[in-house]
Protein backbone atom coordinates (compact mmCIF):
# COMPACT_ATOMS: atom_id res chain seq x y z
CA UNK A 1 0.00 0.00 0.00
CA UNK A 2 1.21 3.37 -1.07
CA UNK A 3 1.22 6.30 1.82
CA UNK A 4 -0.84 9.32 0.69
CA UNK A 5 -4.48 10.09 -0.75
CA UNK A 6 -6.31 9.25 -4.40
CA UNK A 7 -6.60 12.24 -6.32
CA UNK A 8 -10.41 11.53 -5.63
CA UNK A 9 -9.91 11.39 -1.96
CA UNK A 10 -7.61 14.45 -1.98
CA UNK A 11 -10.46 16.15 -4.09
CA UNK A 12 -13.42 14.73 -2.09
CA UNK A 13 -11.86 16.19 1.00
CA UNK A 14 -12.40 19.15 -0.39
CA UNK A 15 -14.85 19.81 -1.82
CA UNK A 16 -13.92 19.49 -5.01
CA UNK A 17 -14.10 17.86 -8.83
CA UNK A 18 -10.49 15.98 -9.80
CA UNK A 19 -10.31 18.16 -12.49
CA UNK A 20 -9.71 20.65 -10.23
CA UNK A 21 -6.47 19.33 -8.73
CA UNK A 22 -5.59 17.85 -12.25
CA UNK A 23 -5.81 21.84 -13.66
CA UNK A 24 -3.53 23.19 -10.60
CA UNK A 25 -0.87 20.46 -11.38
CA UNK A 26 -0.95 21.68 -15.13
CA UNK A 27 -0.88 25.19 -13.83
CA UNK A 28 2.86 24.35 -11.75
CA UNK A 29 0.78 24.61 -8.21
CA UNK A 30 1.00 20.82 -6.68
CA UNK A 31 3.11 18.14 -7.84
CA UNK A 32 1.62 15.09 -6.27
CA UNK A 33 3.87 11.70 -5.94
CA UNK A 34 3.41 9.00 -7.91
CA UNK A 35 2.68 5.13 -7.00
CA UNK A 36 4.16 2.10 -8.79
CA UNK A 37 1.18 2.37 -11.53
CA UNK A 38 1.73 6.31 -12.15
CA UNK A 39 -1.36 7.48 -9.82
CA UNK A 40 -1.12 10.51 -7.85
CA UNK A 41 -0.83 10.29 -4.65
CA UNK A 42 -0.78 13.46 -2.27
CA UNK A 43 0.34 13.23 0.75
CA UNK A 44 -0.13 16.16 4.18
CA UNK A 45 2.30 18.41 2.33
CA UNK A 46 -0.28 18.13 -0.84
CA UNK A 47 -3.05 18.84 1.60
CA UNK A 48 -1.62 22.25 2.66
CA UNK A 49 -0.81 23.63 -0.59
CA UNK A 50 -4.37 22.36 -1.21
CA UNK A 51 -5.41 23.95 1.48
CA UNK A 52 -3.58 27.96 1.03
CA UNK A 53 -4.66 27.57 -2.63
CA UNK A 54 -8.35 27.77 -1.91
CA UNK A 55 -8.03 30.57 1.18
CA UNK A 56 -5.91 32.49 -1.87
CA UNK A 57 -8.35 32.18 -4.24
CA UNK A 58 -11.31 33.20 -1.63
CA UNK A 59 -9.01 36.35 -1.07
CA UNK A 60 -8.95 37.15 -4.88
CA UNK A 61 -5.48 36.09 -5.44
CA UNK A 62 -5.35 34.53 -9.47
CA UNK A 63 -3.42 31.02 -9.50
CA UNK A 64 -0.65 33.16 -11.40
CA UNK A 65 -0.40 35.04 -8.07
CA UNK A 66 -1.06 31.82 -5.83
CA UNK A 67 1.88 30.05 -7.93
CA UNK A 68 4.02 33.28 -7.04
CA UNK A 69 2.78 33.04 -3.87
CA UNK A 70 4.23 29.23 -3.55
CA UNK A 71 7.32 29.12 -5.47
CA UNK A 72 10.10 30.22 -2.43
CA UNK A 73 13.15 31.33 -5.36
CA UNK A 74 10.42 33.88 -6.57
CA UNK A 75 11.73 37.18 -6.79
CA UNK A 76 8.07 39.44 -7.61
CA UNK A 77 7.03 37.63 -4.43
CA UNK A 78 6.41 40.82 -2.45
CA UNK A 79 5.22 43.05 -5.12
CA UNK A 80 2.55 40.31 -6.01
CA UNK A 81 1.21 40.32 -2.30
CA UNK A 82 1.77 44.30 -1.80
CA UNK A 83 -0.33 44.93 -5.27
CA UNK A 84 -3.07 42.10 -3.87
CA UNK A 85 -3.29 44.22 -0.24
CA UNK A 86 -3.66 47.67 -2.30
CA UNK A 87 -6.34 45.83 -4.53
CA UNK A 88 -7.99 44.36 -0.82
CA UNK A 89 -8.26 48.02 0.25
CA UNK A 90 -9.63 49.03 -2.48
CA UNK A 91 -12.67 46.11 -1.83
CA UNK A 92 -12.76 47.41 1.53
CA UNK A 93 -13.68 50.79 0.44
CA UNK A 94 -16.22 50.01 -1.60
CA UNK A 95 -18.07 47.67 0.93
CA UNK A 96 -18.18 50.73 3.29
CA UNK A 97 -19.09 52.94 0.78
CA UNK A 98 -22.30 50.09 -0.18
CA UNK A 99 -22.45 50.06 3.63
CA UNK A 100 -22.99 53.70 3.71
CA UNK A 101 -25.08 53.58 1.04
CA UNK A 102 -27.67 50.91 2.16
CA UNK A 103 -28.00 52.22 5.81
CA UNK A 104 -28.87 55.73 4.63
CA UNK A 105 -31.39 54.07 2.43
CA UNK A 106 -32.80 52.03 5.38
CA UNK A 107 -33.33 55.15 7.62
CA UNK A 108 -34.05 57.30 5.04
CA UNK A 109 -37.64 58.45 5.24
CA UNK A 110 -38.03 59.61 1.56
CA UNK A 111 -39.97 56.37 0.00
CA UNK A 112 -38.00 56.68 -3.40
CA UNK A 113 -34.13 57.08 -2.40
CA UNK A 114 -33.60 58.37 -6.11
CA UNK A 115 -35.66 62.22 -4.98
CA UNK A 116 -33.41 61.91 -1.56
CA UNK A 117 -30.44 64.92 -1.74
CA UNK A 118 -28.17 62.76 0.24
CA UNK A 119 -28.83 59.98 -1.09
CA UNK A 120 -27.60 61.01 -4.09
CA UNK A 121 -24.23 61.55 -3.06
CA UNK A 122 -23.62 58.06 -2.77
CA UNK A 123 -23.83 58.07 -6.70
CA UNK A 124 -22.69 61.38 -7.53
CA UNK A 125 -19.23 59.52 -8.68
CA UNK A 126 -20.90 57.55 -11.15
CA UNK A 127 -23.40 60.08 -12.52
CA UNK A 128 -20.46 62.34 -12.70
CA UNK A 129 -18.21 59.76 -14.69
CA UNK A 130 -15.26 59.85 -12.24
CA UNK A 131 -16.18 56.48 -11.36
CA UNK A 132 -15.26 54.14 -13.86
CA UNK A 133 -18.73 51.26 -13.93
CA UNK A 134 -17.57 47.62 -14.16
CA UNK A 135 -20.13 44.65 -13.72
CA UNK A 136 -18.79 43.77 -10.71
CA UNK A 137 -17.99 47.06 -9.00
CA UNK A 138 -17.01 50.59 -9.25
CA UNK A 139 -13.71 51.91 -8.71
CA UNK A 140 -14.22 55.52 -7.35
CA UNK A 141 -11.44 58.01 -8.83
CA UNK A 142 -12.62 61.19 -7.06
CA UNK A 143 -12.90 62.81 -3.87
CA UNK A 144 -15.77 62.76 -1.39
CA UNK A 145 -19.38 64.60 -2.80
CA UNK A 146 -19.38 67.87 -2.28
CA UNK A 147 -22.10 69.05 0.12
CA UNK A 148 -24.86 71.46 -0.90
CA UNK A 149 -27.66 73.56 0.27
CA UNK A 150 -30.27 70.85 -1.36
CA UNK A 151 -28.61 68.06 1.23
CA UNK A 152 -30.00 69.92 3.84
CA UNK A 153 -34.05 69.36 2.32
CA UNK A 154 -33.45 65.32 2.55
CA UNK A 155 -35.94 63.45 5.11
CA UNK A 156 -33.26 61.76 7.17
Amino acid sequence: MTDGESIGAAAARFGLETHVLRHWEDAGLLDPTRDAAGRRRYDGGDSVRIAVILRNKAAGLSLDQIRVLLDDGAPDRHRVLEEHIAELDRRAADIAQARAMTEHALRCRSHDITECPRFRSHVADVLSGEARWLLVHTEPMGGPVPSSPSEATCAN
